[in-house]
This record gives C-alpha cells, sequence and structure tokens, in this order.
C-alpha cells in the first residue's frame, strides 16, 4: 500500500505543468552557476598550481553546488510538499482515503517516499554535473560521497517538516507558506546567533549540512536528521489518526 500511495503522489506531481517548469529553472539555475564556477576556477588554476594543498576542482566546484542546491529545495520543498495532505484535505479526498483500510503511517509514509524520490530526480543533475569532470580530472569521492549522503539526510528533514505542516491545514498556500516560515526561520536564526554553542545551530537542519559539505560524516549530525525526520513524520501520522477518529 505504501507504494501504490508513494507511486500515485510521485505522478502527481509529475503530471502538473508547474513541476516541469520548476524543473527547467532549476536546471538552467544549476548549469549557470556550474558553468560560472568552472569558468572561475580555470581562470585562477594556474596560481593554484603554484600553491601547496591548494583545493582541487570537487573543492571549488562540489561544495558550492551542493550548498546552492540545498538553499534551493529550502525554497522550493515547502511548494511540493503543500498540496500532499492539505489539497487531500480541501478536496474531500482525505476522508475517503482514511475511511479506506489503510493506516496513517502508510499515508504519510506512502507521500513522504513519492516525495523523496521526486526529490532526487529534481537534483540529480548535481552529481551528474560534477561527475562529469572525471573524464578530464580526478575527483575527490570521499567529499561527493559525503555532499551526497547530507543532500539526501537534508531532503529528507525538508519533507518530513512539510507533510506534517500541510496536516494541518486546509489550504495548499497556508501549508506553503508555513513550512518555508519554520525552515527560513531555523536557517537564519543559525546564521544569526553569534554563540558557537547556541541552541539555534543545533536545531538547523541546514547547520548541520555543514559538515557534510566540507566532507564530513558525523554521526551526530547523522543522528540529528533521523530524529528531525521521524518526530515529524510522527507528528503527522498523530494529526491524520486524530483526523480518522474525530472527523
Amino acid at each position: 500500500m505504501i507504494r501504490l500511495i508513494a507511486m500515485r503522489e510521485l505522478r502527481s506531481l509529475l503530471g502538473q505543468p508547474a513541476t516541469w517548469f520548476t524543473l527547467a529553472l532549476l536546471q538552467f539555475i544549476l548549469a549557470w552557476f556550474f558553468l560560472a564556477r568552472l569558468e572561475a576556477f580555470l581562470e585562477i588554476q594556474p596560481q593554484l598550481a603554484e600553491v601547496a594543498n591548494a583545493p582541487g576542482v570537487t573543492a571549488a566546484l562540489a561544495a558550492p553546488m551542493f550548498n546552492l542546491i540545498t538553499l534551493l529545495l529550502m525554497m522550493l520543498v515547502p511548494m511540493f510538499t503543500m498540496r500532499s495532505l492539505a489539497e487531500e484535505r480541501r478536496n474531500q479526498t482525505l476522508p475517503l482515503l482514511l475511511a479506506a483500510p489503510v493506516s496513517a503511517a502508510d499515508i504519510v509514509l506512502g507521500k513522504f517516499i513519492g516525495l523523496f524520490f521526486f526529490l532526487i530526480l529534481l537534483s540529480g543533475s548535481v552529481p551528474l554535473m560534477i561527475y562529469s569532470l572525471s573524464f578530464g580530472t580526478a575527483l575527490d569521492h570521499g567529499l561527493l560521497l559525503a555532499n551526497l549522503a547530507g543532500l539526501l539526510l537534508l531532503m529528507s528533514s525538508f519533507v518530513a517538516l512539510g507533510l506534517y505542516v500541510s496536516a494541518l491545514t486546509v489550504q495548499p498556500v497556508v501549508a506553503a507558506i508555513g513550512a518555508l516560515a519554520i525552515l527560513v526561520g531555523l536557517w537564519l536564526a543559525d546564521i544569526g546567533a553569534p554563540e558557537n554553542d547556541s541552541p539555534w545551530h543545533a536545531l538547523s537542519p541546514l547547520h548541520h549540512f555543514e559538515a557534510f559539505n566540507t566532507g564530513l560524516l558525523d554521526s551526530g549530525d547523522v543522528v540529528f536528521f533521523v530524529l528531525f525526520s521521524g518526530v515529524f513524520l510522527l507528528l503527522a501520522m498523530r494529526r491524520l489518526n486524530n483526523n480518522r477518529r474525530y472527523g
């Protein structure tokens, strides 16, 4: 049942013209940024050749590219998650789904998986662009894999939060604004906190991505993403169970 719900969610996203417009615009931005960074690296490469332990092409391109896609996804994910449950409730299809012999966990996990795989398709061009450089130079695969792992964990946290906010309201626009406000608020609180031990750092998903962006795999950051995603998925399931119980 989870697979069917996930496929339904994925088909629904891919069937919307706005999705393809967003996809085309995102690929244009990423390609432009990639070529601009590559051109800048090639211009300073003669100077870097004279510097000991100079950053390679992977550090010069991969880290900024993954950092850019995380910021773009922070803006885009609420637009995709807003429809998942809020629009079901507005169109009166959620009561039918809740009346079916399917658990709230199946509904939430199915929509989560569908959205997660959609975001993989959306951001898949980033590693492809970077790995295209392997035909002409050696890449730091450890740095790339760390960024990929961090990106997947970050996407899961964005989707889980967006699903929960979508489960709270009838209006998709309100769900999008609410999820975006929380994500941007955590990000701004993180970058605005002056102390290194500020609790705002610990609450921001983008802060926990920074270690992955530099090539470090910290078990504490992995645990944060797992707990962050798990908590919001459980909250979304509880919300749907309350809808089923009280109507």
